[in-house]
């Protein structure tokens, strides 16, 4: 397993983390997902370690906590061989208090999170959105009161615009505050906007990705294409009102492209669609998923190898889209606005 600094800081992760999404099966959402129980985690924590996938990412909104909780009975025992990656911000009830980013909401929420996931401190804490309602300045300084008081040890952020992310590290800067060293953030070869923006502030300001979704919510395993419907049992069957937009057509180019590719190479679908974003700048770490050992280890396939650059440039080709202004006037100007 490759392992990667986590954004400017010097934490090295793996270039492979397992999401636990598909723990518990707390609700009809998150059935969808899957409903690992505590015994086949353990079983997918112990595939993991043995492969070098050593950290683990979890939420309160996970299944309602549950998904932290057999998290944290699945690496019993084996807590000094894994990083813990949890997040909070989205409502966890009905209160007034039960959801954002304020001193109240999330102190509870990383002591409860400790408590679900069994350990003293939590080694990536992220706030999952942005709260426009909420003082940077408050959030951060209660992020800093959990630092000095050892309950986390890096923060970050998830789902942040790039004008909220960078009005964060600037308070973080003034106030000699911690920054966010990662941005769990969606990107995939199915919606690229994460590259307009986003990309360039974390390569500049030095924050990691931690890439959610790099297989675009299920639509790039190769099992949705022209013709036919979306497989019985997947998200995109079960589901299908949820998960990033895209145009039917366009995913369908993309697949044509990773068929090709895949030929060539002889690696599946969601490896090639994988590797490719292991190439791309700002990335620290894919969240993969899975259901069942079988398709955690063709996920894990992965790693090891790199695309060639025809084949990179290929799927770049098939996956372009004209993106949103400025960012399609910037590039007429790459003297300019691209970091050399």
């Amino acid at each position: 397993m490759e392992y990667r600094r986590l954004g400017n800081s010097g934490l090295r992760v793996p270039a492979l983390s397992f999401g636990t999404g598909t723990f518990g099966g707390g609700n009809d959402f998150f059935k969808a997902w899957g409903s690992t129980d505590a015994a086949g985690a353990s079983r997918l924590v112990d595939i993991c370690l043995d492969h070098g996938v050593s950290m683990f990412d979890s939420a309160s909104g996970y299944s309602g906590g549950l998904a932290e909780t057999i998290l944290g009975q699945a690496i019993k025992g084996k807590r000094e061989r894994v990083l813990i990656s949890t997040k909070a911000t989205f409502p966890t009830g009905a209160g007034p208090n039960d959801y954002g980013s304020s001193r109240q909401h999330l102190t509870e929420a990383v002591d409860k999170a400790l408590k679900r996931l069994a350990v003293d401190h939590i080694d990536l804490f992220q706030l999952h959105g942005q709260d426009y309602n909420t003082p940077v300045e408050e959030t951060l300084a209660t992020l800093d009161g959990f630092v000095k008081a050892g309950k986390i040890r890096y923060i970050g952020c998830s789902n942040f615009s790039g004008w909220h992310l960078m009005k964060s590290l600037n308070v973080s800067d003034r106030y000699g505050y911690p920054r966010y060293v990662a941005h769990q953030a969606y990107y995939s070869l199915l919606n690229r906007d994460y590259e307009w923006e986003l990309m360039p502030l974390g390569q500049d300001q030095g924050v990691g990705a931690i890439v959610w979704s790099p297989l675009g919510w299920g639509k790039l395993t190769g099992r949705i294409r022209r013709g036919q419907p979306a497989p019985a049992g997947t998200r995109a069957a079960q589901i299908p009102e949820t998960g990033p937009k895209f145009e039917a057509e366009r995913l369908y180019r993309i697949v044509d492209a990773l068929d090709s590719v895949a030929k060539a190479t002889g690696k599946t679908i969601p490896q090639i669609a994988l590797n490719w974003l292991l190439q791309q700048k700002t990335v620290s770490s894919l969240i993969i998923g899975a259901r069942d050992e079988k398709q955690l280890v063709e996920n894990l396939g992965a790693v090891g190898w790199n695309l060639s650059a025809e084949h990179r440039a290929a799927l770049d080709d098939a996956s372009d889209v004209t993106p949103a202004y400025p960012v399609w006037h910037q590039r007429g100007f790459p003297m300019l606005n691209e970091k050399r």
